[in-house]
């Protein structure tokens, strides 16, 4: 990162100082004055490393560890984070002009669905409910789209990334193996749950299986990747095992088939005998399916005939999408709408309304016949950008590897969201858009670094 001028670096610290003997004038505590000089020293480093600050709001936002654990609460480190993250951008942005802005084919087909999904929060049937989930998740994640594919610049930037979403996984996943073993906030009799009682997003299974499906592409790649150096590949190997234990807890289907999904494509890429990765593939599925202990599960055990409840809810929910995209081709019910209209659009009532569990259906009633096109060319425009890098990277005679390593995970990453994604909701959640801000930040990074050119 570049860093501050002496000059900035007095400007910062002067107006801290000022900000605290103001905060010492309207309450003289003697504690405040005694963390006076630690709290200019945090300001000048939050300014220092915008990357660490950006990275440190995403991973709060996104794997709750304020929730997770309880004691972080009260430390409002969310809040405190998005504000030092604005201020840290604004300052690089407007007046030391240190970030290097540019553009690229991804960042314009999200800027194409973010705008269709602002048309439709004016649109919305409930548009209340569609403004909260906008201003307060989806315009955060937007401003961290921009904020980490132009703040992720060197190979340390990328290596920092890969081992805090490892890091944040395993930390959840502790958790959650935790409360399995103890008997604490599980639903179904068996399934396990972070954060229930307080109403937290890691409180529903199928969200807890979600929010691990996303590091454990990390911790795969760090395993598979060649040229990984040993301590590396023993900690990944530790996270994946971990993780990968967490999301058995759940007792998820979506979740075991992004555990299939992430490892399954990697593994592809290793093995010759493309016969024996698929052998392979279906028999760790059905491993984890018993491992998980499936059959047991209230809903959508063996214990029901035919097609099981969980099953025809969700064939049920995705008949009311489709209806809604149907009454609204254009702009959708709006963000965050499709529970509020199940009732009005669903073949079945039960006399409760259900979440859609499945992205592309979410995507589809939330946004229109033409928010999914966009949202499908985005992923077809990744996937592009996220094989065009590897054929480079497999071109070089010295592969820089911690670039292999974090295009092998946004590759297996990608594809768990497009698994995964059938049966758990992230349409409008992190997981897609820190892939899309890695995958943009990586491909300027290859953009840089003079690499041997594809034969023909």
């Amino acid at each position: 990162m570049q860093a501050l001028s002496r000059r900035n670096q007095l400007t910062l610290g002067a107006g801290g100082a000022a900000l605290l003997s103001l905060g010492f004038y309207f309450s003289p505590h003697p504690l405040l004055a005694g963390l006076a000089p630690l709290g200019i020293l945090a300001a000048v480093g939050v300014f220092r490393a915008p990357f660490l600050v950006c990275l440190g709001f995403i991973l709060f936002s996104f794997f709750r560890l304020h929730e997770a654990f309880p004691v972080l609460g009260p430390f409002r480190i969310p809040q405190l984070l998005a504000l030092a993250s604005l201020a840290v951008l604004s300052w690089r942005l407007f007046v030391s002009r240190a970030i290097e802005v540019y553009w690229s084919r991804e960042l314009t087909l999200f800027a194409f669905f973010f705008a269709l999904t602002a048309c439709g929060v004016m649109l919305a049937t409930n548009r209340g409910a569609a403004m909260g989930a906008f201003t307060g998740t989806y315009v955060k994640i937007a401003i961290m789209v921009l904020a980490i594919a132009w703040l992720t610049r060197t190979p340390r930037d990328f290596a920092v990334a890969a081992w805090a979403f490892i890091g944040a996984g395993v930390a959840i996943a502790l958790v959650a193996i935790s409360n399995k073993l103890n008997g604490i906030g599980l639903v179904e009799g068996a399934r396990v749950t972070i954060g229930r009682d307080i109403g937290s997003m890691i409180g529903d299974p199928n969200d807890l299986a979600l929010v691990l499906t996303f590091p454990l592409s990390f911790a795969a790649s760090m395993v598979l990747t060649r040229g990984q150096t040993r301590w590396p590949t023993l900690l990944g190997l530790l996270a994946y095992g971990v993780i990968v234990w967490a999301i058995l807890c759940t007792q998820s289907r979506g979740g075991l088939l992004g555990i299939t999904a992430v490892t399954g494509v990697l593994v592809w890429r290793r093995v010759q005998n493309k016969m024996l990765v698929m052998m392979l593939g279906g028999m760790a599925l059905t491993v984890l399916v018993a491992a998980a202990g499936i059959s047991d599960r209230a809903s959508g055990g063996a214990a029901e005939d035919g097609i099981d409840e969980s099953a025809m809810g969700r064939i049920y929910a995705w008949q009311a999408a489709f209806n809604m995209a149907l009454a609204h081709p254009f702009t959708g019910v709006g963000i965050d709408n499709f529970y509020s209209n199940y009732y009005f659009y669903s073949p079945h009532w039960d006399g409760k309304n259900h979440a859609v569990h499945s992205t592309w259906f979410q995507v589809l009633a939330e946004t229109g016949f033409v928010g999914i096109s966009f949202f499908i060319v985005l992923l077809v425009g990744m996937f592009r950008k996220i094989f065009s890098l590897l054929r480079r990277l497999s071109y070089s005679p010295t592969p820089d590897r911690t670039q292999l390593m974090m295009t092998n995970a946004l590759l297996s990453g990608l594809t768990g969201f497009c698994v995964s994604g059938t049966f758990l909701t992230q349409g409008f959640i992190w997981p897609l858009y820190i892939l899309l801000a890695l995958t943009v930040a990586a491909g300027r990074a290859a953009e840089r670094t003079p690499q041997c050119d594809a034969p023909g």
